[in-house]
């Protein structure tokens, strides 16, 4: 099991106080802005990008890039690999 992911989702359901919901609910290759996702909005991007920093002291800057690493647990946990390496 990659723990990387799965700390992923639980840092998500913390930082969006998403009451329940589970690791296990949340999918790493469902869309995260998607109503068969989490059906996340634009606030809550603000604060995925709050976790990002927070978590794993990583900064977005750039909008594109953003919408590419929020798309999915299996997205965010390549761009946080990517930035760290």
């Amino acid at each position: 099991m990659d723990t990387l992911k799965e700390d992923l989702k639980k840092q998500i359901i913390e930082q969006l106080n998403l009451e329940d919901i589970t690791p296990a609910d949340i999918s790493d290759d469902n869309l995260l802005f998607n109503e068969e996702g989490l059906n996340l909005d634009s606030i809550d991007a603000l604060e995925l990008i709050v976790l990002l920093e927070k978590y794993h002291g990583i900064q977005v800057t750039n909008p594109d890039e953003g919408k590419v690493a929020f798309r999915s647990i299996n997205s965010m946990a390549e761009y946080i690999r990517k930035r760290k390496s």
